[in-house]
């Protein structure tokens, strides 16, 4: 009964130092932060209950993603595939802008770095790694069929060789050569300036400081401050509403029309998607402090924001990145200290 019982706790033990390996591996698959820790959770479960059966032909973490892939081909059956609104439809002018939301499962989700980037001391991997996790080539896995998809992310991101992914999928090395090449393929098709978002692991002085004049322009909703920092072809998303703008006019319009309840919002740090992003927090005239509004991403190229996300459902998205639910007002603050 003892041995049984330290059994189990150990195999505990062993699953659970997978977990964010996995789940980034899921998250990758499907394009969703909660579908890949829903995954991830079935994969454990699953493991735990055959692993009488679990023979040791091959390592522990090579059968853990041989589950994962057969739980997420599973869950991809539907055929959906999650998108940013630049996916979908061509940029609004401002002149015609209009807030239409569209279902949940639309929309590629933002993800914690915590949550899908285990801790490597290469840092070459460590930024294959974050790069892999990018919003634009997240949407670009999307475009791939799930097999393909599967062999692109063990072999290029993972680095498997093709023998361990053939026998992974149950295939043949010729089979997964071919299935990376129609992979790479679809991949070098797509133009996608976003997917070119330069940002160095950790930050370099330039952009810390493109980061800290973001925050002074966006809280003091400068937008002529804001403006200077924007690349010209800029693009601003507000998922799940599918209206996308591009262009830093139309941007600080939108900011200064529809956008006017952000003025005087209050901006927290977080490490999103391999990239910089906020917590973003409005006014609140009910509660008094600041209400959560949006999980903002922001993508960097040679000196200027190629593009900011700001992800609105935030009472999936503030728990998830372990943030409040609501900041008290500055003068409050001063109350609380005395």
């Amino acid at each position: 009964m003892t041995d049984s019982t330290t059994t189990v706790e150990d195999l505990d033990v062993r699953l659970e130092k997978h977990r964010v390996e996995l789940t980034g591996y899921c998250y990758r698959m499907l394009g969703s932060s909660f579908e890949a820790e829903d995954a991830v959770q079935d994969t454990m479960v699953r493991a735990w209950r055959s692993y009488a059966t679990f023979e040791g032909r091959s390592s522990l973490r090579s059968w853990l993603y041989r589950i994962a892939t057969n739980v997420c081909l599973d869950m991809l059956t539907a055929g959906n595939k999650r998108a940013r609104p630049m996916d979908l439809q061509e940029a609004t002018p401002l002149a015609r802008a209009a807030l239409s939301p569209r279902p949940d499962h639309t929309w590629l989700e933002p993800m914690p770095d915590a949550r899908v980037l285990p801790t490597v001391e290469d840092p070459a991997e460590a930024a294959v790694a974050k790069e892999s996790v990018r919003l634009a080539f997240m949407a670009a896995l999307q475009q791939l069929p799930p097999k393909q998809r599967a062999v692109l992310i063990l072999r290029e991101v993972l680095a498997w060789r093709a023998s361990e992914v053939a026998e992974l999928l149950g295939t043949s090395v010729a089979s997964v050569n071919s299935a990376l090449q129609r992979a790479r393929a679809t991949l070098a098709e797509r133009d996608d300036k976003a997917a070119s978002a330069a940002v160095s692991d950790p930050l370099d002085d330039e952009q810390r400081k493109l980061l800290d004049r973001y925050v002074a322009a966006f809280e003091g909703y400068d937008m002529t401050a804001l403006t200077a920092l924007l690349h010209e072809d800029a693009v601003m998303t507000m998922p799940p509403f599918d209206l996308w703008l591009t262009g830093h006019d139309d941007i600080a319009g939108f900011m200064t029309t529809f956008g006017s309840a952000c003025a005087g919002s209050r901006l927290l740090p977080v490490q999103v998607n391999g990239l910089p992003g906020f917590a973003q927090y409005k006014p609140d005239p009910e509660r008094g402090g600041y209400a959560p509004w949006a999980i903002q991403v922001l993508e960097i190229s040679d000196g200027r924001l190629t593009g900011f996300h700001f992800f609105l459902d935030t009472q999936r998205w503030f728990p998830l990145f372990g943030v409040p639910l609501h900041l008290e007002g500055d003068a409050d603050q001063g109350e609380q200290g005395a």
